[in-house]
């Protein structure tokens, strides 16, 4: 198996199976409770707040544990937006390329009234800032651009897009969907200018079901869920300890080994590029390549559909992922290239292949060795 899909999920690191085990047996207590078991709960709770935090660039205080990276996005927009709505303000800025757990959070809150506006991105995969600043005003409640593209890996310009927001739309909150970002950018200064940050632990070798958002002191959101004064009141529920342990743990192992692991990584992504570059003809790049994370090659391959494409990988047992979705039979071409201005037939060529801190040489010596032969089977069949 070559297994090229970690920016989809990551195998759980082994540091945080560890710190998890205690949680599920011995150290079972509710952390909301008064009694000794309950405190063991609440401390480790604490602890893992802290480590988040730390790696975050936050105030413990302003770390809210949720169960996904979908819903700490669905809890910053919907919930500033809600809030904002006693200060009169209905403006909802965003892209056309952000995850769709933001784009559906805006459809939501499109259907409330609130006016919202999707800004096209550019053909290397950033944020349109000119059409960007055009949609900002005085009313806006609620921006949301992402840290890195979980398609292409494409670091969008957060410093120049927060600039225009406090220019342009002073009583705004900012928010950015981090959850591709840290495993390979360091979140106190690349998340620095949001006011509300997302991440979620199964991308970067934490469990699923597991998330954190950042709420800066400051900022008011209404939350999603209530019935309790778990998590500062914005998320009721008794919290997953297990999982915010081993999500903290991952989170912590990954900030410390970062540089590491990114330059290793890194030399992998581009070793697979060079030889698909070689053996593949009109084979290419989505995006800037400068501009892109070390863990992501989002290529296309002209004159085969990436459905097909996937199929024929996953039997030689080389996963990978696209863009793409099924939906009633029809293959739809991915949504982030659309609005980069990809034509509809590059788009409904193109894969993403992602690495994460497991991936090791044999994998991409297998997909050295299988995606060529693949893609040139599949376009030999096409043309007959």
């Amino acid at each position: 198996m070559a297994y090229l899909d970690h920016a989809a999920s990551t195998p759980v690191r082994p540091e945080a199976i560890a710190a998890m085990q205690p949680f599920f047996a011995e150290r079972f207590g509710n952390p909301s409770g008064s009694h000794a078991a309950s405190r063991a709960t609440k401390t480790a709770l604490e602890e893992a707040r802290e480590i988040v935090a730390e790696a975050t660039g936050a105030r413990p205080q302003e770390v809210v544990f949720t169960g996904s990276g979908s819903e700490g996005d669905n809890l910053a927009v919907k919930g500033a937006a809600w809030a904002a709505r006693e200060r009169d303000l209905d403006g909802v800025v965003t892209t056309g390329i952000e995850h769709k757990a933001v784009l559906g959070a805006a459809a939501r809150l499109e259907r409330e009234t609130f006016r919202v506006t999707l800004v096209p991105a550019t053909e290397s995969g950033t944020v349109d800032l000119d059409p960007f600043a055009a949609a900002l005003d005085e009313r806006t409640a609620v921006v949301s651009v992402m840290l890195v593209n979980n398609e292409t890996g494409i670091i969008q310009p957060l410093d120049e897009v927060a600039a225009l927001v406090r220019e342009r739309a002073p009583r705004a909150v900012f928010h950015t969907d981090a959850v591709q970002a840290p495993q390979w950018l360091d979140l106190r200064t690349h998340a620095a200018a949001a006011d509300l940050v997302a991440i979620s632990g199964h991308k970067f070798g934490g469990p699923k079901g597991v998330g954190a958002l950042v709420v800066r002191d400051g900022v008011t959101l209404v939350p999603l869920v209530e019935g309790g004064g778990h998590e500062r009141e914005l998320r009721a529920g008794t919290q997953n300890v297990a999982g915010i342990v081993g999500f903290a743990t991952a989170l912590r192992v990954t900030d410390e080994r970062r540089a590491e692991e990114v330059e290793r990584i890194r030399a992998f992504r581009d070793g697979l590029q060079a030889a698909l570059a070689r053996d593949v003809p009109e084979f290419a790049v989505n995006g800037d390549e400068r501009r892109r994370v070390a863990g992501v090659l989002h290529c296309a391959f002209p004159g085969v559909e990436a459905e097909t494409l996937l199929i024929a990988l996953d039997q030689q047992g080389v996963y990978a992922a696209s863009g793409s979705a099924c939906s009633s039979g029809a293959i739809d071409p991915s949504h982030v290239l659309l609005a980069m201005g990809t034509p509809r037939v590059r788009a409904l060529s193109s894969i993403r292949c992602s690495f994460g801190y497991a991936t090791t040489a044999d994998d991409i010596d297998a997909a050295v060795a299988v995606i060529p032969e693949v893609v040139a089977k599949l376009r030999a069949t096409r043309a007959t």
